[in-house]
């Protein structure tokens, strides 16, 4: 750690920037080694969340061979340090009252606490402690191995994240963001401690990291224990602003896989066209999209959106088309994808038609879209839905701090709530429209599912969900 008066000096050369909003009680400052101290004070909290936000995940695992390192290190980040063992960090943990938890994303990795106003500074050493000095045992390693194994085989019973997955290979094929968070067994199996530090050594730098504290908080003591407990933390030899993609702009690729499992009921699949990065001026756009086409799920209510009704209700009188399914507008650094996953079943008959009739209903839809054949009832009912939705998610200290955080590792920037509102309001219809005659062309499929709900021929799906 820093001593005294270097931390006075540090202190002072720290760099201040200027809050997202002027109704937004956001601060930050970046400190010498690049980190941005980033905080948003809740009046009346009692409790605070406090965690740093990485711009490394799986995207950033050193090669393919390596593949599963980010999640690999999450496991271990708790497992002792050069300062404190397991137990020790244990029970200092439960001892004053806070909680710890940690995720890997593709982008992304994230370690925070839930705690107390006192603790604050002792979570944010915390906090260094395990990202910057874990000891990375190589019988840790072996002990954790099984474990991750594990992880990764009941992530195989979860058919939703199976098929994204799938999705994901198959649109950015031979591409660092088609890999898994987990990584295949054979990687996970072999990754050793040299992995794990080649990894810290490659991607845990200030300038790719954002300490973020929410809730009771108090923005210069933030700071201070920041210099303290990550000044230490080296600058990237050529540091580039947050938000920055780190490696070439990913290249969205037509393709798809059907996965044949006959002991599953029902068919999943994915149905993506290539969407918006987090930075893109047409993020808000692709998700009043995403809120005009909606969702639908049979054991809920009957849907009242075109498609809702024409999967519900198919005019020749059958069963619904479908199960269930979910629009989606995922965003990355510098792409994107957007989409429709479906749970399909069998009708009476077992027959193959049903999820031809379902991507039949889909592209109906998203042609109707990108005609501009809706409503101004309807497109205000979108916005308005979409608008709830977004606010509702900043519902507490760590939903904030989640917010916050990932705003800032994936632009470099933070939109308060007014300026969300603001963003989605000024979506129209055109600019719906246009949007969506732009993705014509790139489409991805994956599926999971049984033979008797074979997938149709992909270029038929390509032809019908070509947008003209």
């Amino acid at each position: 750690m820093l001593k005294f008066n270097a931390l006075r000096r540090s202190a002072m050369q720290v760099r201040k920037l200027a809050t997202a909003s002027a109704v937004s009680n956001t601060r930050m400052t970046v400190l010498p080694n690049g980190m941005t101290v980033a905080t948003e004070t809740i009046p009346h909290t009692l409790t605070a969340t406090v965690g740093v936000w990485i711009d490394a995940g799986s995207r950033a695992d050193v090669s393919d061979e390596t593949s599963g390192t980010a999640h690999f290190l999450e496991h271990l980040a708790f497992k002792g340090t050069k300062k404190r063992s397991q137990i020790d960090l244990e029970l200092e943990v439960e001892n004053c009252g806070s909680h710890l938890n940690a995720y890997t994303s593709r982008e992304n990795t994230v370690y925070y606490a839930k705690t107390l106003r006192d603790d604050i500074p002792r979570s944010v050493d915390i906090l260094s402690d395990i990202l910057t000095k874990s000891k990375l045992e190589k019988t840790a390693i072996e002990k954790e191995r099984p474990v991750i194994i594990r992880e990764s085989e009941e992530v195989d019973k979860m058919y939703d994240e199976v098929v994204f997955d799938r999705l994901h290979e198959v649109v950015y094929k031979d591409q660092p963001l088609g890999r898994t968070i987990l990584g295949p067994i054979e990687c996970i199996k072999s990754i050793q401690q040299k992995d794990l530090k080649k990894y810290i050594e490659t991607n845990y730098k200030g300038d790719r990291m954002v300490l973020v504290g929410t809730g009771c908080v108090d923005h210069e003591e933030m700071v201070r224990a920041a210099i303290e407990s990550f000044g230490h933390v080296p600058i990237s030899d050529r540091p580039k602003p947050l938000g920055t993609p780190r490696s070439g702009l990913p290249v969205f690729c037509n393709g798809e896989v059907n996965v044949i499992d006959e002991s599953l009921p029902n068919l999943y699949i994915a149905i993506t066209l290539e969407g918006c990065s987090w930075s893109s001026p047409d993020y808000f756009t692709g998700l009043v999209a995403q809120a005009i086409v909606g969702n639908w799920e049979r054991s809920a209510s009957v849907g009242h959106t075109p498609l809702a009704k024409e999967v519900g209700n198919p005019s020749n009188g059958n069963a619904p088309l479908c199960n269930s399914y979910m629009s989606f507008s995922t965003s990355y650094t510098d792409t994107g994808l957007w989409g429709m996953y479906a749970v399909i079943d069998r009708d009476d008959a077992g027959a193959t038609t049903r999820c031809s009739d379902f991507i039949n209903a889909l592209t109906k839809e998203w042609k109707r879209i990108q005609r501009g054949k809706f409503s101004d009832d309807e497109l205000e009912a979108s916005k308005a839905q979409l608008r709830g939705s977004l606010l509702l998610s900043l519902d507490g200290t760590t939903a904030v701090a989640e917010d916050l955080g990932r705003q800032m590792v994936t632009t470099g920037v933070r939109l308060s709530p007014d300026e969300i509102v603001e963003k989605v309001n000024a979506v129209g219809r055109d600019d719906v429209m246009k949007w969506l005659q732009q993705k014509s062309g790139r489409v991805g499929v994956a599926s999971l599912g049984p033979s008797t709900l074979e997938v149709p021929n992909f270029k038929e799906i390509e032809e019908k969900l070509v947008i003209s």
